[in-house]
């Protein structure tokens, strides 16, 4: 095994965790600010992947230029789904929350995958570029143009959104309803909006994570709960309490899993995932970036 085999597979593991980051930072939004395990997202991540899919093939737009159609219409299907399906559930409290907040979101898992077939067949389809298959080579090493530019949107996407959730009126609300939403409304704080506002939110980075694992991966009508799994397992390991943390957690689990690969049989890098996610709930259940109380990091 040579040094150029391992610091290449470090690079895709990085690569590949940057999505990873992604698709794990609107779950961990949502959860964090209202307390709800909403296990469609991955889901939702695949509509997002269709819209992107759809935008490129009728259009010839690029798939990254798409993102800035895909993330907006994907809050306005956020904002629909908050106020038809979550908001009188928001209300309840304690476990009746979150058993209910969870049916619905299996309801809608359904929903979605035999819509998505009904629409679109369950062909397995991919946003394919002009740059698709292109690299940046240097020292021996590769960098695909469409990996770098995953990683780019990813560290911008959270940049954006650590200045929303600090420097924004809203963004300072939905971490004060996290915190605590009882003190929140007392403060003046309307917490349904808030709620609305994070929910779209978190479903707009599934869209845009779904555009990305389109033009990477391919796209399916039932690839949504492995992306669901897979973003609980990055949020487990960063902590449910630091969103802007489910970023580097998910490039850490990217390059665990390449590194595995070295070592064991490429078919059982998905076991990898899992070990990690038991061993920081018994070990570590605040996650690596996240703080024992309640609140958004």
């Amino acid at each position: 095994m040579t040094l150029n085999t391992i610091l290449q597979t470090l690079i895709f593991g990085v690569f590949v965790g940057s999505i990873y980051g992604i698709v794990a930072v609107g779950l961990g939004l949502v959860f964090g600010t209202m307390g709800i395990l909403n296990v469609a997202h991955g889901d939702l991540l695949m509509v997002g992947g269709y819209i992107g899919f759809w935008l490129v093939t009728l259009t010839g737009m690029d798939p990254f230029l798409s993102l800035l159609i895909v993330g907006p219409l994907m809050f306005l299907v956020g904002m629909l789904l908050n106020r038809l399906l979550y908001r009188r559930v928001i209300r309840l409290g304690g476990e009746t929350k979150t058993k209910n907040s969870l049916l619905i979101s299996f309801g809608l898992v359904l929903i979605l995958q035999q819509s998505a077939i009904l629409l679109w067949t369950g062909d397995e389809r991919t946003i394919e570029t002009s740059y698709s298959g292109q690299s940046y080579i240097a020292g021996g090493l590769i960098f695909p143009y469409t990996r770098l530019a995953n990683l780019a949107i990813g560290i911008l996407v959270i940049v954006l959104l650590h200045l929303f959730l600090h420097r924004t009126y809203f963004g300072k609300a939905i971490r004060a309803a996290a915190d605590d939403w009882e003190a929140a409304i007392l403060a003046g704080i309307d917490i349904q909006r808030v709620y609305m506002v994070a929910f779209a939110l978190g479903t707009a980075l599934a869209g845009i994570a779904g555009t990305l694992v389109a033009v990477n991966y391919g796209l399916g009508p039932t690839i949504g709960l492995s992306w669901t799994l897979k973003a609980l397992i990055v949020v487990v390991l960063a902590g449910t309490s630091s969103v802007t943390g489910a970023f580097p957690a998910g490039i850490l689990l990217g390059v665990i899993e390449a590194i595995s690969t070295l070592v064991i049989d490429p078919a059982y890098r998905e076991v990898v995932g899992l070990v990690i996610f038991v061993l920081i709930l018994l070990l570590r259940p605040q996650g690596l970036f996240g703080k024992a109380e309640r609140g958004l990091a």
